[in-house]
């Protein structure tokens, strides 16, 4: 996701762009939270989120060299999660699948997210554009009473042209501004300040920070997006970044994998190519070594095509890109797509139903589309797949167990 303050991009959208545990089945009891939502003032709340994580157990970024570290082990570890077998054996298969989609609604229509969630239980919603209603007087608490099992709230929050909560909060730099002026202890106080204005607003998940490796000039489709050129100054800030989002209760995602930093063109006018394999591991792909350092976090897969590993399809609809990520990079936490129905690198190709199913085929376990609608059509398609198993009844449960224990819905 990343839509911009100031220029619009060619994607349909307005402007302004999970201790992980990983699946093995426990038993126990269902925990329904709601959210608390409020204004970074007078109106905060004062319980936290649903959805939101503990501080990680280090109090400061790590300033080493990501080469003095142990390699990563060729599989995440996984640990069990309690409670989420019985949460999911009481659901039906379309409020299983339901909970795999995250729509884009309209912040300004506060009534329509609550609608949207009250009538198809869907597992997140994302907050799009110019309009701040939904993150004002507290109106994200409705949302989260009309969810059965809370509903994640997103905003891609990661300063300079990508912010959503300027007008109300103030403005907040770009990622490559940081960089130049702050140190990685600074970036993460400021993120984490940034974290708990989002927080009492009722967002629970940002988008950000964005891990791409690039020297682009700043307004280019990455540019000032990105912590900078050298992939172990970038990753030491990228990692700031996420642990302040996480010291204030919100879940980072880093984006979009494998590396959009060297890609040729822009994935909202068409499908982009990045370069080989080798080459993003020893540069795009380095903020995403040691990922266990992170802490509980999400990833977005981007619509990247890597000549030598996905062979001309988009990453968020690659098998390869997944296991790439779950075997070499050992993330065992929740993967999300970047947009499935704005971007023409997907839409130019699959009509959303299509895409959705493609990409929880390939290994995400949360589709996104901003745009919004077409929520039935989309489950429906689901529920065909998994009825018929074209969608693995394993699949869908894998990638349920991981959404829940990141809303912490599970005992």
């Amino acid at each position: 996701m990343d839509d911009e303050r100031n220029e619009p991009m060619n994607s349909g959208r307005p402007k302004t762009t999970k201790r992980w545990a990983a699946v093995i089945l426990g038993a126990a009891t269902v925990l329904a939270t709601s959210v608390q939502c409020g204004t970074a003032n007078d109106e905060a709340g004062s319980a936290q989120p649903a959805g939101t994580v503990p501080p990680p157990r280090s109090s400061a970024p790590s300033s080493q060299p990501a080469s003095s570290k142990p390699a990563p082990s060729p599989r995440a570890e996984q640990a069990p999660v309690p409670g989420c077998e019985a949460v999911i054996a009481g659901m039906s298969p379309r409020q299983r699948l339901a909970q795999l989609v995250v729509v884009g609604v309209n912040a300004g229509d506060p009534q329509a997210a609550v609608k949207l969630v009250r009538d198809q239980q869907v597992g997140g919603i994302f907050l799009g554009g110019n309009e701040t209603a939904l993150l004002r007087n507290r109106a994200l608490d409705e949302v989260q009473r009309a969810a059965k099992v809370p509903v994640s709230v997103a905003i891609d929050e990661e300063g300079g042209r990508v912010q959503r909560i300027d007008a109300l909060d103030g403005d907040m730099p770009s990622a490559r501004k940081m960089a130049s002026t702050l140190t990685p202890a600074q970036v993460r106080a400021k993120a984490a300040e940034r974290g708990r204005q989002m927080r009492a607003r009722g967002v629970t998940v940002d988008y950000a920070p964005d891990a791409d490796i690039t020297d682009q000039p700043d307004r280019d489709i990455v540019g000032d997006r990105s912590f900078g050129a050298n992939p172990e100054t970038a990753r030491e800030y990228v990692l700031a970044f996420a642990q302040g989002l996480r010291d204030a209760g919100v879940q980072p995602v880093l984006k979009h994998f494998p590396g959009h930093g060297h890609a040729a063109g822009d994935s909202h006018k068409g499908l982009v190519r990045t370069p080989p394999l080798a080459s993003l591991r020893k540069v795009d792909l380095v903020p995403y070594r040691d990922i266990g350092e992170y802490g509980e976090i999400g990833v977005m897969v981007g619509h990247l095509n890597v000549p030598d590993l996905t062979g001309g399809t988009p990453s968020t609809l690659s098998a390869p890109a997944y296991r790439l990520l779950r075997k070499d990079y050992a993330f065992d936490g929740p993967v999300i797509t970047d947009d499935l129905g704005a971007m023409k690198a997907i839409t130019a190709q699959y009509p959303l139903p299509t895409a959705v199913l493609k990409a929880l085929q390939a290994g995400a376990d949360q589709a996104l589309w901003s745009s919004g609608g077409n929520v039935g059509t989309v489950l429906t398609t689901l529920e065909q797949a998994l009825a018929s198993g074209d969608l693995p009844a394993a699949r869908v449960d894998e990638a349920l167990t991981r959404v829940l224990a990141a809303k912490r819905a599970c005992g």
